[in-house]
């Protein structure tokens, strides 16, 4: 199906798509509150600036959307049907940076933590609990 919009209509709808602070983002920043959680946000000192950062637990926490980050087997991952080629390199792209910070992030000692929207938007009970499982398994003495 091709775009139905104006090339300016367009440009405006991407414009409002944002990188920070997204509603996953501040959803799951509350739930981690609320377990007791602190945070700094956006680290620009680590690779990525991840979405979370936990220095107590050495922890960093990337809030992906499932269509720009590509998450495997679900629907909100698709491919646009025009412009086919632009849009596979543009978000094959971004799971190559994705990598790429991930593994930088671990060989400094950083644990990374991925949630994709979609699961937070169904689980967040069982995200949360997994989380909080992997940050304190980790923490001893406290």
């Amino acid at each position: 199906m091709a775009d139905t919009l104006t090339k300016e209509k367009r440009r405006w709808n991407m414009s409002r798509i944002t990188g920070k602070n997204t509603e996953p983002e501040v959803l799951l920043r509350s739930l981690l509150h609320r377990e007791g959680f602190r945070f700094r946000l956006h680290d620009k000192r680590l690779p990525g600036k991840p979405d979370i950062v936990l220095p107590r637990y050495r922890a960093a926490i990337f809030v992906n959307g499932c269509f720009w980050h590509r998450h495997k087997n679900c629907k909100f991952a698709y491919t646009p049907k025009s412009r086919k080629e632009f849009w596979l390199t543009k978000l094959e792209g971004t799971v190559k940076r994705d990598r790429k910070k991930q593994e930088a992030l671990t060989n400094m000692g950083w644990q990374v933590i991925v949630v994709w929207e979609c699961e937070l938007n169904k689980q967040r009970e069982k995200i949360i609990a997994d989380i909080s499982s992997k940050l304190l398994g980790g923490v001893h003495g406290d």
